[in-house]
């Protein structure tokens, strides 16, 4: 990376989470200071969300803060305080199939929480701001694979919905208030420290209880599977791109009016859930059984990530084969709980 400053602050919000993890770790290995703010709520296992903390907090530059995002003022009051060079936002109320049970969480988080971020950053510009959007936005469309120019109106869950919301919201701040914002849609993140309620810690949990597996749509998903790595590298790459408005390249999807930009951050290949399956049951030297259901409301079957304008702004990012990557969080999975290989 090439940020010159002498003294470089990075403020990560769901810093407990699976992503904010991982990014805060190579933040503090380039030598960031990184401020991670966490909530560390229930929705899955705070035990694995405070064992990533403290494994960040070994850093002494590492300063967690425990508070949840939408409080009124907090985020602005650590603004006007600690003066980010970068801001990444993260925490969200995650999940498509919760969004169903718990609609209001995902409103406090994910709207009013986002509004906070917004205003901390209008009292206290940092040089770019990246907000987490996901894949989900692009809803009901079927042409493949998804570009970032696509009409996204017809989002298939709440989650989607307020992650398209906050890509909206970021656009008028940017607009409003020359913020340059960079709004990233992930594809299907994977890896070690993953989160209990994703395809692959449930598969990999269940065999390994010799419980049966959900295989939804009857195995007829494809999905753009993106280890956890590649997609971090994409992020840190991007910190030093911040949008310009008036100044595009091919294909952009910056805004006419705005220092705002929207990037897929995916592997670029989709892979057949069955696959994924298969690559787990190597992983573990065990066979799945397999439980084939209808498609979850809210769902879609495919998703593919079309990368070219994500490769003109930060050039080819490391693309980890399912198999390597599913490995890797197997070895993990082992690890952490404490089980022989």
């Amino acid at each position: 990376m090439s940020v010159t400053e002498a003294s470089r602050t990075a403020l990560v919000t769901g810093s407990a989470g699976f992503i904010g993890f991982h990014l805060s770790q190579r933040l503090l290995d380039l030598g960031y200071r990184v401020i991670g703010v966490d909530a560390l709520t229930d929705y899955y296992d705070v035990g694995l969300k405070k064992r990533r903390h403290a494994i960040l907090g070994s850093n002494p530059a590492f300063v967690p803060v425990t508070a949840r995002i939408e409080e009124e003022g907090l985020l602005t009051g650590l603004f006007t305080r600690e003066r980010p060079t970068i801001a990444v936002h993260l925490a969200a109320q995650a999940g498509v199939r919760y969004s169903l049970e718990a609609p209001r969480s995902y409103l406090q988080s994910n709207l009013a929480g986002t509004l906070e971020l917004l205003e901390a950053a209008r009292a206290v510009p940092p040089r770019h701001l990246l907000m987490a959007s996901t894949s989900s936005v692009y809803g009901a469309n079927t042409e493949m694979p998804y570009r970032e120019t696509m009409q996204t109106d017809h989002q298939m869950s709440f989650y989607a919905a307020t992650k398209k919301a906050n890509e909206a919201m970021a656009h008028s701040y940017a607009h409003l208030y020359g913020l340059p914002i960079t709004m990233f849609r992930f594809f299907t993140v994977y890896g070690p420290w993953g989160r209990p309620d994703m395809a692959l810690f449930k598969f990999v949990k269940a065999i390994l209880e010799d419980r049966p597996i959900d295989i939804y749509n009857h195995g007829r998903m494809k999905r753009d599977f993106t280890y956890v790595a590649d997609l971090v590298e994409g992020l840190l790459r991007l910190t030093d791109v911040p949008p310009v408005a008036g100044a595009p390249v091919a294909g952009d999807s910056l805004s006419p009016v705005a220092p705002w930009r929207v990037l897929n951050i995916g592997h670029g290949a989709p892979e057949l859930l069955e696959d994924f399956v298969i690559a787990i049951e190597e992983a573990l030297d065990r066979k799945a059984q397999r439980n084939y259901m209808d498609m979850q409301p809210g769902d879609v079957p495919a998703t593919w990530a079309d990368t070219a304008l994500l490769t003109r702004l930060t050039g080819p990012l490391p693309r980890t084969p399912l198999a390597e990557g599913v490995a890797q969080f197997v070895a993990w999975y082992r690890s952490y709980y404490g089980l022989a290989g």
